[in-house]
């Protein structure tokens, strides 16, 4: 589904990523694991359209993508959950929800949408009318995976979603991605710090330090990997 061959991208002068190679087929949920300031983050927004790609190609789908806008992106079938979730604080979870919908235009499915994300997060269906800046952090990082999934991705990009949260809220994110992964295929990208976690529900992990992918695996040679549990499990 998606591809990046030898994809370099930088902010200004600095270079983050160094020609990096990363495969990830339909109905798969993958993880990227690194450290602070490895890369993982700018991969994403390098798919997204955010951080332009100074060389190297991105395919999605077989077709050609590191060219086109955010937008039109979200119109392919991408859709990113930002790290710090960035709800939009004062609109209403309704309005947050909608907004994720933005282009779409098909009324029936929109509404079996808000009702699969209301019985994914039955607290967001009781705070419907609530300001989306008053939630909980974990509220939050919910109303943001929904708000994504307004749009029906393919290809849902995920952002640290377990950062700041407590460990139960974890536990049911992380148990709400494997769901969503298996109620409607989604294509899953998974960019996470709690390595453990992540390679727990992921099918294949890399590995990224200092913009440069080193390790590729599938996620049950990772986990059992001496040099990955020795810098990322705590083992």
């Amino acid at each position: 589904m998606l591809e990046l061959r030898n994809v370099s991208a930088a902010y200004g002068n600095i270079q983050v990523l160094h020609n990096i190679d990363i495969e990830i087929n339909s109905g798969e949920i993958i993880t990227l694991i690194g450290a602070n300031g490895a890369g993982k983050s700018t991969t994403l927004m390098a798919i997204s359209g955010i951080v332009p790609v100074r060389s190297g190609k991105i395919l999605f789908e077989g077709k050609s993508i590191h060219t086109l806008s955010p937008d039109k992106l979200v119109a392919q079938g991408i859709c990113q959950v930002p790290e710090g979730r960035h709800i939009f604080p004062a609109l209403t979870v309704q309005e947050n929800l909608d907004m994720g919908a933005f282009l779409r235009n098909d009324s029936e499915g929109i509404k079996e949408d808000l009702d699969y994300v209301f019985s994914l997060f039955p607290i967001l269906a009781e705070r419907r009318s609530q300001d989306g800046g008053t939630l909980s952090g974990g509220e939050q990082q919910m109303l943001a995976m929904s708000r994504a999934l307004m749009a029906r991705p393919k290809l849902l990009l995920l952002d640290e979603p377990s950062m700041g949260l407590a460990p139960l809220i974890i536990k049911q994110i992380f148990e709400i991605v494997k769901k969503i992964n298996k109620d409607h295929n989604t294509t899953i990208f998974l960019v996470e710090q709690n390595a453990n976690q992540a390679l727990h529900i992921a099918d294949r992990g890399y590995v990224i330090e200092n913009g440069v992918i080193t390790i590729s695996d599938n996620a049950e040679n990772l986990l059992h990997n001496q040099d990955i549990q020795k810098a990322y499990l705590g083992i």
